[in-house]
């Protein structure tokens, strides 16, 4: 895959980020598995809502945007919008216990 600047045209700036999407899709797959799994070691509705955790992924995720110069206030929406989905899958898991 070529680097965004080194792209001729739309067609190949097209073809890198349907590659990146892949790739995000793929994660956040990957990332879902792990929280499935995760509902499995916690014992209360406390534990799957952990605020205390949520800020940490946010302030930590919000550098990590920085770092790589991305937008935090994108990466912070983002993110809060996937921990949201996940709590709400953990919490259904939870409750099938």
């Amino acid at each position: 895959m070529k680097k965004a600047e080194e792209c001729l045209n739309m067609r190949e700036i097209r073809d890198g980020i349907d590659i990146i999407d892949n790739e995000i899709v793929k994660l956040i797959a990957n990332r879902a598995k792990y929280v499935k799994e995760a509902a499995k070691f916690k014992k209360d509705e406390k534990a799957v809502k952990d605020s205390n955790r949520v800020k940490k992924v946010l302030e930590s995720k919000k550098e990590l945007a920085k770092k790589y110069g991305a937008s935090p206030d994108l990466i912070e929406k983002i993110y809060k919008m996937m921990i949201d989905f996940f709590i709400n899958e953990e919490m259904q898991e939870w409750k099938l216990k």
